[in-house]
């Protein structure tokens, strides 16, 4: 027994071609040919119809001919049907020069008088002769003693106009059918003609989409656009098509995610997609630039434009937001460290000075001395304290006090200073003061007699912040453009860029339905102000004294004195946490 392996038999598979270059050429080659085949078919359909009317008109013009010829009619009344009677040598003579197949001319009663087949003549005609003989003119394609024929019958009248029989003439049908053969070869040939150029037609569309598609197959084109829409909407980076008009033709999920915007954007411009802004601006083209920051609702994003061929652009969008909160951090960790550094070269100098009292055994004045200084922390916490009721604002500035101490910086509280501890959104607050103060204190670093003043106080539910600073001022061009993202003067950090702590100042401003300005401040510096409406809740109904009710000496608890490096901490931290973008200015 053979216990060899069978050979496999491979089953010749026919169905398309893969390329598509071999696809496009063969179905336009296909198509070509179907058009031809159904444009030849359509032209010989009329074709034969013409060629049978043609016929049977030729036939009813030489029966007509004929039965015009008065003596015809005055032969078949004066003599009988003969071969060789007048009526038969007449209407053959007009046959053989007319080319007709037949010319029979017939009396009353249907009999031929004459006839191409001697014998037929005498006998009665094979087909209808009542409507030629009743007065009519008939045209058809009928079949008689010799075969099928295009026919054309006639009354033939007498001298005084009766009818005294007819004409019948018959155009052989194989003629006609000859003429139609004869014109099929001319047709194939315009055909064929047709089909070749459209073949070469196909042949350079398909060269050109083989060139442009890379002469991928179809499946793969599918399979690449399916990729395609899977990266896209996979990807964790905004995507913004445009078109030549600057119309959305495509936005992925992360992008709908960013900009705050669904599907319903698509087709529509960015104008009305995303409304007037900078984040529009960019997008459009109408800002320049690579890596351009703008601020889209809460978050920070960074922009990238890119043009395409047809006129368009693909705009890239990623969201920094958590990058600037983490460098914001940084920030803040720089911050505590410049406060712990104040606290530590202060704590040291104060200690020296307590050691040598001591040694000296100068013990009143070492007393004294601790007194001074204890009593100089608790007045300034509690004149904060006093002017501003907030703890989270307050302990805000207590910290800032001692950073712009170790920075040579006077930061002074206004004597108008009086905020409640009704606030609605501290933290808020806490992001506008913090990045005012900040920018303040960068501004007038290195000059002379530094001074920023703090201003915070309420009218009503509204909150008005000033912040004064003593530093070069802003030209006054410029007072609008340092509210723009991206804009500042500042060298930026090692983490990121600058330019985001104004933007947000009056986003955060405009958002509670306020506003956020720069002017010059009296004397020099800048002076900003930010107006809050609504930011202060209603005030507490007073309750009515009660036996054993004792009124606090003060509305709230002044910050522990005893700990103002804790305090400060809290303060930054608190303050760059929440402001989540870097100052400009």
């Amino acid at each position: 027994m053979d216990m060899s392996p069978t050979p496999r038999v491979r089953r010749l598979r026919l169905g398309l071609p893969r390329r598509m270059f071999s696809q496009v050429l063969l179905m336009q080659v296909a198509i070509a040919a179907g058009v031809a085949v159904l444009a030849t078919g359509l032209f010989l359909a009329p074709l034969s119809d013409q060629l049978d009317d043609e016929a049977m008109r030729r036939a009813l013009a030489i029966a007509q001919t004929t039965a015009a010829q008065q003596q015809i009619a005055e032969d078949l009344q004066a003599s009988k049907p003969s071969v060789d009677g007048p009526v038969q040598a007449e209407t053959e003579r007009i046959r053989k020069a007319s080319g007709a197949e037949y010319v029979v001319v017939m009396d009353t009663r249907g009999v031929r008088w004459s006839h191409t087949d001697p014998k037929e003549i005498g006998r009665v005609v094979s087909t209808d002769p009542r409507q030629a003989l009743a007065g009519k003119e008939v045209m058809e394609i009928d079949s008689g003693t010799l075969g099928r024929s295009a026919r054309g019958k006639v009354p033939l009248r007498g001298t005084d106009g009766r009818v005294v029989g007819a004409v019948s003439v018959g155009i052989e049908y194989d003629s006609v059918r000859a003429r139609l053969f004869h014109a099929i070869p001319g047709l194939l040939a315009y055909a064929g003609g047709a089909m070749a150029v459209g073949a070469l037609a196909a042949w350079l569309i398909s060269r050109r989409v083989q060139r442009q598609t890379r002469d991928l197959a179809f499946s793969d084109i599918a399979a690449l656009l399916a990729e395609r829409e899977a990266v896209l909407h996979g990807i964790r980076e905004g995507v913004v098509a445009l078109d030549r008009a600057g119309r959305v033709r495509l936005l992925n999920d992360e992008a709908q995610r960013l900009l705050g915007i669904g599907e319903e954007a698509v087709g529509r411009s960015l104008d009305e997609a995303l409304g007037a802004g900078r984040t529009t601006d960019v997008l459009a083209g109408r800002v320049t630039g690579t890596d351009l920051l703008t601020v889209r609702g809460q978050r920070v994003l960074v922009a990238n434009r890119m043009p395409t061929d047809d006129g368009g652009a693909v705009a890239t969008l990623r969201d920094r937001t958590e990058l600037e909160q983490l460098g914001r951090e940084l920030d803040s960790t720089h911050g505590l460290l410049d406060a712990l550094r104040a606290q530590d070269h202060e704590h040291a100098n104060r200690m020296h000075t307590l050691l040598g009292l001591l040694e000296l055994e100068m013990f009143d004045d070492a007393v004294e001395f601790v007194g001074e200084v204890v009593g100089d922390h608790r007045a300034t916490a509690e004149q904060v304290a006093e002017k501003i009721r907030d703890p989270l604002l307050a302990a805000l500035l207590v910290g800032k006090a001692t950073v712009a101490a170790e920075r040579g910086v006077a930061l002074l509280v206004s004597d108008r200073t009086l905020l409640p501890d009704r606030l609605i959104d501290p933290r808020g607050l806490v992001t506008v003061v913090g990045n005012l103060v900040d920018n303040a204190l960068d501004a007038v670093a290195a000059t002379a007699h530094a001074r920023v003043e703090v201003e915070l106080r309420a009218e009503g539910r509204t909150a008005i912040l000033r912040v004064r600073d003593t530093g070069p001022g802003i030209p006054a061009e410029q007072h609008e453009l340092i509210f723009t993202e991206g804009w500042s003067t500042k060298k930026p950090p090692a983490h990121g860029k600058r330019g985001i702590g104004l933007a947000l100042v009056r986003r955060l401003a405009e958002r509670q339905g306020g506003s956020a300005r720069v002017t010059d401040a009296e004397g020099g510096g800048a002076e900003f102000m930010v107006v809050l409406p609504e930011a202060l809740a209603e005030p507490h109904p007073v309750p009515e004294p009660h036996a054993g009710y004792v009124p606090e000496a003060e509305h709230m608890r002044v910050p522990d004195t005893q700990a103002p490096l804790e305090r400060a901490a809290t303060a930054d931290t608190g303050a760059t946490v929440v402001a989540t973008e870097e100052e400009s200015r």
